[in-house]
């Protein structure tokens, strides 16, 4: 059983699930809209120059979920798949899914958004196991804090190299699917690395590197 490894935002989906749920909080008049709308995009610019602070980024992230308790949530979440995640996903990036699922690969996202706003992504998508940023919670509210190593670049590495010792697996064999430079750290490790729509750095990288460049749009 070969490991599948997706990103998610840009890879798997038609755009990006954080960004878009900064969106979601702004257009449902949740936080300052020209305030947040500015940070939220800047943070983006930011993510795509490769020059992104994630625990800043994480801090601005999650601390409007400190406002509400889990079900109101729960609540705010469904309604954001239904009007923001929905019209994001891919019918190619579904069929790549699924060939992996009828070959019994092991499914995996590994996302630097957080864990609220993917785990339920992950879930509609049928992935086997998510690993990404992780947002504190204490007495069952978030905190608004990060917690952890966030899933950002070579903090993608560590993540799953922590993932493989505790559950005796290893990347024989293993893909990973990305459209970020981003990623490279995680694309140089895994035995067939595949780009995805990749931005112009990641473009120009797999192919001086002879790696494929596909197209899930």
């Amino acid at each position: 059983m070969a490991l599948a490894i997706f990103d998610l935002d840009n890879t798997l989906l038609g755009g990006d699930s954080d960004h878009a749920w900064g969106e979601f909080l702004t257009s449902e008049g949740i936080v300052d809209s020209a305030e947040f709308q500015q940070q939220n995009d800047e943070f983006y610019r930011q993510y795509q120059q490769g020059g992104l602070d994630i625990h800043a980024y994480l801090s601005f992230a999650l601390a409007p979920l400190s406002r509400f308790s889990s079900a109101e949530l729960n609540k705010l979440h469904q309604t954001f798949m239904a009007k923001y995640i929905a019209p994001l996903r891919l019918p190619k990036a579904d069929a790549l899914i699924k060939q992996h699922r009828d070959a019994d690969d092991f499914l995996m996202i590994i996302t630097a958004t957080n864990s609220f706003v993917t785990g339920p992504i992950a879930a509609a998508l049928g992935i086997d196991t998510l690993l990404a940023s992780e947002a504190e919670i204490i007495h069952g509210r978030y905190t608004g804090k990060p917690t952890g190593t966030p899933c950002f670049q070579s903090g993608k590495v560590q993540r799953l190299e922590e993932w493989l010792a505790a559950n005796n697996k290893n990347l024989d064999g293993s893909y990973f699917y990305s459209d970020s430079h981003n990623d490279l750290p995680l694309l140089k490790v895994v035995d067939k690395p595949v780009a995805v729509d990749p931005d112009d750095k990641l473009r120009a990288y797999a192919v001086e590197a002879g790696w494929p460049v596909i197209s899930l749009r």
